[in-house]
């Protein structure tokens, strides 16, 4: 193997170590729920799911979920 890439191997695996590095601005994702599959959107510090409950009340399990498996990835929408 290539030592420059053996020197990139080793940065990739630094860098995954270190909480906050990356900052994701938006994703998309489909969320394999219980009882179906939903679509998740994260743009803008804001959170978006194609479930009922989120349409009625602007939040669900499945974004909460992505919340806390993202927590230092995003960061959230600040109220004015």
């Amino acid at each position: 193997m290539d030592s420059s890439l053996v020197r990139k191997m080793e940065k990739a695996k630094d860098y995954a170590a270190q909480e906050g590095r990356v900052v994701l601005m938006n994703c998309q994702a489909t969320f394999r729920g219980d009882n179906s599959d939903h679509e998740i959107s994260y743009e803008s510090g804001e959170w978006s799911c194609n479930c009922y409950y989120f349409t009625s009340r602007g939040e669900c399990s499945h974004t909460m979920a992505m919340q806390l498996m993202l927590s230092d990835m995003v960061k959230e929408a600040i109220a004015n």
